[in-house]
């Protein structure tokens, strides 16, 4: 098997939209994972506060009152300006999915990852407090705990425990 070179780090830039391509990378990147959803800001809301990440400047919600003319369309969620974002793309319609158990398969789903039971019990607290439904509960499984939740458009998302987790630097946000 051929040697893969190093990729050398992406720069740090203002948006991820405007990240400098990797010079001589043998790989795409992944620059952001785009949910299709009938309701763009509730989907955006619900992962920006489940994740911790920030909307894209400009894709902000309004302030009370206002016109929300860019929660009808396509918002952006970022983390790191280097790592994937989470986009939520304005459809007219959408079967949601009845995954795993129905006629509609899930079609794409995140997996999430905490590094106990503890922080897995935790993030589901607010999970449900973030009003995603519950799927599949196997928390109390001794080789692999997890949870299956949907969120607001029925995608669904596996939280669940690795020791590998990584710690992300500092305190991760709680809102824009």
């Amino acid at each position: 098997m051929p040697t893969v070179p190093a990729v050398p780090p992406v720069p740090a830039v203002a948006t991820v939209l405007a990240v400098a391509p990797v010079p001589s990378s043998p790989y795409p990147i992944l620059r952001q994972v785009v949910l299709d959803t009938t309701d763009a800001r509730a989907l955006a809301d619900f992962y920006r506060e489940l994740l911790g990440y920030r909307c894209r400047p400009g894709d902000e919600p309004p302030a009370a009152g206002e016109t929300d003319a860019r929660g009808s369309d396509w918002l952006l969620l970022l983390d790191d300006p280097a790592g994937p974002a989470v986009a939520s793309q304005q459809v007219r319609s959408i079967p949601r999915a009845t995954s795993p158990d129905g006629a509609i398969p899930q079609q794409l789903h995140l997996d999430l990852t905490v590094r106990t039971v503890e922080d897995l019990d935790l993030q589901h607290s607010r999970v449900i407090a973030l009003r995603a439904r519950v799927l599949l509960d196997r928390a109390g499984d001794g080789e692999e705990p997890l949870r299956v939740d949907a969120g607001p458009a029925g995608h669904p998302f596996c939280l669940f425990v690795d020791s590998r987790h990584p710690k992300r630097g500092g305190e991760r946000r709680t809102s824009t």
